[in-house]
This record gives C-alpha cells, structure tokens and sequence, in this order.
C-alpha cells in the first residue's frame, strides 16, 4: 500500500468573507515542491471570484486521467520494444448532472495521439491494444465513476 497527499492553502487575508465574494485561489503545493495555483473554475463560481488562469479541480480530474494512461501507454511500449518519440493528448471532460441529478464529470473522453520512431513500428491495431491495456491498468481511471474514454489519434507523422 503507498499513501499519497498533497497539500492545499487558502488565506482569506483582508479580504471580507461573509458575503461570499471572497476569491477562491488557492495554492497546491506537491510533495517535490511544486506549486500549481488553483481555483475553482470560472464556470461553477464566476468571476472575480475565481482565477481563470489557476487550475480548477474539473481541470486536474481530467489532466490526472490522462496523465495516468500517458504513463501505462509509455511503459507498455518500451516493453514491447516500440519507442515512441512524441505523446500528446488534448483531454475533455464534461460536467453534466448524473443519474442522481448531481453535478459530476460524467465523461472525460483521452484523445492521444503518438508518434513513433525507431525501425519497429506498431500497427494501428498494437497502437489500439497498448491504449486498452493502458485503460486497464489506470489506477486513477479504475478510482472513477465516470465513464472514461480513450479515442487515440492516429496517422500523425512521426516526431
């Protein structure tokens, strides 16, 4: 069993809190020292009140998802002695009210597309397998709820 955590700061400052127009920026801070600001998203808690330019939670959701296949896809490849060379995934995440009427990231749809170089190269359908047991092997998208799709590109042109 391994633990992780990260910790999360708010300082109300000077600013008034009561009326409920306190900004909601914040810090994430990581345990190599990184610090990511965050707030909630501009689409849950309007401006000023949020940041447009921090991460909100709905975005992190997402990005940890797909940063999650990234690592199983990489790992799956070099096993299997094909060397990718660029990975890259515009993610999408979509909140919408679940069957419980709740708002919830109901789907979050992966989308990479891969290059490879080398003299193997896989065929579209060892491209297909490796993102499926990358899927499988998730451990945030085996934590979720929500349904989660992986839509590879292909035929991009290598590098």
């Amino acid at each position: 069993m391994a633990q992780y955590g990260a910790q999360l700061l708010w300082l109300r400052g000077e600013q008034p809190f009561l009326d409920q127009r306190y900004s909601r920026r914040h810090v994430l801070r990581f345990d190599g020292g990184v610090e990511v600001p965050a707030s909630s998203s501009p689409h849950v808690v309007p401006l000023p009140m949020s940041d447009p330019a921090a991460v909100d939670p709905e975005e992190a959701f997402v990005a940890a998802l797909a940063s999650c296949h990234l690592l199983w896809f990489l790992s799956i490849a070099a096993q299997r002695a094909f060397c990718v060379d660029r990975y890259v995934d515009h993610p999408l995440g979509i909140l919408a009210k679940n069957g419980d009427g709740q708002l919830a990231m109901t789907v979050v749809t992966l989308r990479p597309e891969v290059s490879f170089g080398g003299a193997r190269r896989p065929t579209p359908e060892e491209v297909a397998e490796m993102h499926h047991q990358a899927h499988e092997a998730c451990f945030i998208a085996n934590s979720v709820k929500s349904e989660v799709r992986c839509e590879p590109v292909f035929g991009s042109p290598p590098g």
